[in-house]
């Protein structure tokens, strides 16, 4: 993939603290975010495998990066301890996770299991208490 064309991927988005709940858990289409710091190398490994699939399911998924190390409270609030690690969400909730620099084709796998059967997932899943912190 040439480097031009991974930067003009529309459907790749920067999700921060402050725009996380509006583009993630109130989106309309399922969305896969990649938790990712600057210093990991395999977080750059996978990158272009994410960008990659973000144009290629760019009508049925949104995908979205979050630097862990400027989104601290994101990461904390959905237990990202290691990076990369890549969460699916449906209807705002987390309904999958793939953690560390994985094969690209069990990642692709994860997205067509998640388009799939996601919905459903999702349904069946306990909503999240947003006022649970872990400062008390």
């Amino acid at each position: 993939m040439e480097p031009a064309k991974e930067k003009t991927t529309i459907n790749l988005v920067e999700v921060n603290d402050r725009n996380w709940e509006q583009l993630v858990e109130h989106g309309a289409m399922p969305v896969a975010v990649m938790f990712f710091s600057p210093a990991c190398a395999f977080c750059h490994q996978m990158e272009p495998y994410f960008r990659s699939y973000a144009e290629e399911f760019k009508s049925r998924c949104v995908f979205a990066l979050l630097n862990i190390t400027s989104s601290q409270w994101t990461a904390e609030r959905y237990g990202v301890r290691s990076t990369p690690t890549f969460k699916f969400f449906c209807e705002g909730k987390p309904v999958q996770e793939l953690v560390g620099a994985i094969y690209p084709a069990i990642l692709k796998k994860m997205i067509d299991e998640v388009l799939l059967h996601g919905k459903e997932c999702a349904k069946n899943s306990t909503t999240i208490d947003y006022e649970i912190t872990g400062y008390g």
